[in-house]
């Protein structure tokens, strides 16, 4: 990249831009890639007064669901027609493989938007409740309304498509929402900002603040107009923004760490469990909530699964993740590659074997990149400080099991409860092993398959509340019953109208 552009922030449907900026570097060269205005809590209370000034006018939440959707897909097209743009813009903000950010950065976040515009044309709104004879005639309304300002805070490993899972429901719901990215990856956010514009969603509906995170998403967590947050992001961050949002009863969506268990049964095929696992820890270079970082083995495949597993790490590619050879990417930062590099010491220190760590980039034009290789530790327990903490990093530790049971207690011995996995020939031994995992999503001879159409979300201190699925809507919206007495010579007449207004109201 040669020309720097320069992004600003987006209130109130206008770019704004600031005194001060950030830069945004690109992870595996260190190359600046762009600056970026720098928001504070005066740019995150004028974003919130728009959004709030747009709810309270109607021009979105009395928008009918049918037109919601359809700006919904249109964003969706207007990103779609964009996506090599996208494609290369999110490799060079956060260092994803050019094939990872396509299909998944990408690919899904559009996909995703798509399913959002679909739920607002088939969510229940308003219904009908059932007719109540005693002690008086009377119907009621069940009526579910959008909750107001919301804001969400973003992360940056998978910053389009985790925006997408806040914004989507909550347009769709007919709220106004404030975003706020990562430092180190707001340009996907503004894009999809300017997407948003160009389609003609209204000023103030959605607003892209760009800041620091104790600055500006604590301010969006505390603030008294915002009624839901929805943040991602680590688990001790996340109870600071539950505490914040407690002082005036916010609505809050968290979706937090993992140290997901991979569970690898004597009976499974050995080939595809491999794959599945390199892939499961190696997506986005191990930088990713979700993934299977501890690996659970039985004892009596233990020592050939390792050699297997070594032998095809082996023929992963690290490098240019602009290059569609490239397996693995580089880390975010020179911070997450220290704090990486520190947890392998440690696990080395506990008693931990490097079984297998690849080798990093030697070409001169990536030697400023934050480069760890992807790192296999053998020789671990579960009450290690490597089986227990989230590394966010290419780092794998293995663990040996001795049957079922043992395996399960070994995966639910932990604070974390996002993820895991389970690889056997045999499903209904994969099935009755994955119902007594204490996880929001478990996965059978697969990972990281996130789909649209089904909840996503941990327990323990993995987080609250789910995203994505038929109920997402749910969390940005509140229930209101309506009472309507019947009891006079006209309740045939009255109820008529009940029913006709509430199938109004959903189209």
């Amino acid at each position: 990249m040669t020309d720097i552009p320069h992004y600003s922030m987006y209130i109130d449907g206008r770019w704004c831009d600031t005194s001060r900026t950030l830069e945004v570097r690109h992870p595996a060269t260190g190359e600046l890639v762009a600056t970026v205005a720098q928001g504070d809590v005066t740019t995150a209370d004028e974003a919130v007064a728009a959004a709030k000034s747009a709810h309270e006018s109607g021009v979105w939440r009395m928008t009918a669901p049918s037109e919601r959707a359809r700006i919904l897909d249109a964003i969706a097209d207007n990103l779609a027609a964009r996506s090599e743009e996208l494609t290369a813009l999110q490799v060079y903000e956060n260092g994803a493989t050019v094939r990872a950010a396509g299909a998944f950065l990408v690919g899904y976040s559009i996909a995703h938007l798509k399913y959002f515009a679909s739920q607002a044309r088939s969510y229940a709104f308003e219904e009908t409740g059932p007719l109540i004879e005693e002690p008086t005639l009377a119907a009621g309304v069940l009526r579910r309304e959008p909750v107001g300002v919301c804001s969400g805070i973003v992360p940056w490993n998978f910053p389009l498509l985790l925006a997408v899972w806040k914004l989507g429901p909550a347009l769709a719901a007919g709220n106004t929402i404030v975003l706020k990215p990562d430092d180190q990856t707001p340009l996907t956010l503004l894009e999809l900002a300017r997407a948003a514009h160009e389609v003609g969603l209204p000023a103030g509906v959605l607003n892209v603040v760009t800041g620091p995170g104790p600055v500006v998403g604590a301010r969006l967590a505390e603030h008294p107009d915002v009624r839901k947050v929805a943040f991602t992001g680590s688990t001790e961050v996340g109870k600071g923004v539950m505490r914040a949002a407690a002082d005036n009863l916010k609505k809050v969506t968290l979706e937090l760490g993992g140290k997901g268990a991979n569970i690898v049964c004597d009976d499974a095929d050995l080939d595809l469990a491999v794959d599945g696992t390199l892939f499961g820890f190696l997506l986005m270079s191990g930088q990713a909530c979700e993934s299977g970082t501890r690996l659970l083995l039985h004892d009596s495949i233990h020592d050939e699964f390792v050699r297997r597993l070594v032998a095809r790490a082996s023929t992963l590619v690290v490098g240019d993740p602009m290059d569609p050879a490239t397996d693995v990417g580089p880390l975010i930062s020179a911070v997450q590659k220290a704090r990486v590099e520190k947890y392998i010491a440690l696990g080395q220190e506990a008693g931990c074997k490097i079984a297998f760590q690849g080798a990093t980039p030697t070409v001169p034009r990536l030697a400023d990149g934050h480069w760890v290789a992807p790192t296999i530790l053998t020789g671990a327990t579960n009450d290690m400080r490597v089986a227990r903490e989230e590394i966010f990093g290419p780092v794998l530790v293995v663990i040996k099991y001795a049957d079922d049971a043992e395996a399960v207690a070994i995966a639910n011995d932990s604070d974390y409860g996002l993820s895991a996995g389970v690889w056997s020939t045999d499903t209904q031994r994969a099935l009755a092993i994955a119902r007594q995992l204490d996880s929001g999503t478990v996965w059978i001879n697969d990972w990281h398959m996130v789909n649209a159409a089904y909840p996503f979300g941990g327990v323990k201190q993995s987080g609250l509340g789910r995203e994505l699925g038929p109920h997402a809507l749910d969390e940005y919206t509140e229930q209101k019953f309506v009472h309507v007495d019947m009891g006079t010579d006209h309740s045939k007449r009255a109820y008529a109208i009940v029913v006709a207004a509430a199938a109004a109201n959903t189209a």
